[in-house]
């Protein structure tokens, strides 16, 4: 077995160990990748899907089959990277209770885990959007959940009601300041809960994952490519993308760093990231959506804050840790993002009207 890839898992897709060079790659957390080289100079992408997070494998085979057919029929120039096919037929290859895919690899591409220039910002929320806009005419009810409740605001809630009604005291005290803030926010809730159900506020295809590892941008000159890791491929709001975009783009440190004063909104990062996303949706969002732009920034900011705080509350049984109050970290760092957003409410809206016009 070679890095962990046993050979029968390379001949369902025409490869032994003769005929491949294998190298494990990636910085993702859920899915372990390799690089696949052929001796014929061709190379592939290959992943084991993680089971624990996605417990029906076949819904994320089937989604992303739905969606390249779709594309296929009505945008066939659009690059989407669909696995390859097995020999069998068949999208996944199961072995020894383990699920694997074999995906495209796009050449003369690049993908980085930070992001240094706002054109990066630009690009990637481009790309996120244009995926979503394609889309736009697709039934979104061919799509199953991949996790459920992924960003359901209501029930991740709900989970932190739950695990603050059955926390340790000790952890309940270490985090009163955080649950003091958590609940005071309640009307991040409220005001979702009262759009959710409206007909001016569409469930879209949204990719649900958009840090800026998962685009493809041009080696060269950084233009982007195409978006990857399609896993979270399903129906959602609009808010789910941009918010999660606004989460990890318009600060310069990830939600591991303690040192709060360094947790700040760079002004052109969130620019570009709007005049990105909107290059490509604005024709498509409904008046409703258009007034939610901003608000997509504190709905995922905040669910996340939440979830690291649930976490916490629940003794860190879910996010992986490397010391005993780094979820607790994790939430504090992610209220200072969205404190952040508030603070800047009238500098941030003032740029999304003016691109809005």
């Amino acid at each position: 077995m070679e890095l962990g890839v046993n050979e029968e898992i390379l001949m369902a897709y025409g490869f032994t160990y003769k005929t491949i060079k294998i190298q494990q790659i990636g910085s993702g957390h859920i899915n372990r990748t390799y690089l696949l080289s052929t001796n014929a100079g061709a190379k592939y992408i290959l992943q084991n899907i993680n089971t624990n997070v996605f417990k029906d494998p076949y819904a994320i085979a089937t989604n992303i089959k739905a969606v390249a057919d779709e594309l296929t029929l009505h945008h066939p120039d659009y690059l989407f990277p669909a696995p390859v096919a097995a020999k069998n037929g068949d999208l996944m290859f199961k072995h020894d209770e383990k699920y694997w895919r074999l995906l495209p690899f796009i050449a003369n591409t690049t993908a980085f885990d930070t992001l240094s220039e706002p054109k990066q910002a630009y690009e990637a929320a481009k790309q996120f959007g244009k995926l979503s806009r394609l889309l736009n005419h697709f039934n979104t009810s061919a799509l199953k959940p991949t996790i459920k409740g992924f960003h359901d605001l209501i029930w991740r809630y709900e989970q932190f009601v739950e695990a603050l009604n059955q926390a340790a005291t000790t952890l309940k005290n270490n985090a009163q300041h955080e649950i003091e803030i958590a609940l005071r926010h309640h009307f991040i809730v409220a005001y979702y809960h009262s759009y959710k159900n409206r007909n001016d506020f569409p469930d879209r295809v949204m990719h649900h994952d958009t840090k800026i590892s998962n685009v493809l941008l041009d080696e060269i000159d950084y233009h982007g490519v195409c978006v990857i890791d399609l896993d979270t491929l399903m129906p959602g709001k609009f808010i789910s993308d941009l918010g999660d975009m606004m989460r990890t783009y318009l600060c310069a440190f990830s939600e591991n760093e303690k040192d709060l004063e360094k947790i700040k909104i760079r002004i052109p990062y969130f620019k570009a990231t709007i005049e990105g996303y909107l290059s490509e949706m604005k024709s498509i969002l409904t008046g409703t959506e258009k007034e939610l732009v901003l608000f997509a920034g504190k709905y995922i900011i905040y669910m996340q804050a939440l979830r690291f705080l649930t976490d916490y509350l629940n003794g860190s049984i879910y996010y992986p840790i490397s010391y005993a109050e780094q979820n607790l970290d994790r939430a504090k760092n992610q209220f200072k993002l969205l404190s952040e957003l508030f603070e800047n409410e009238k500098i941030l809206q003032d740029i999304i009207e003016d691109r809005l016009i």
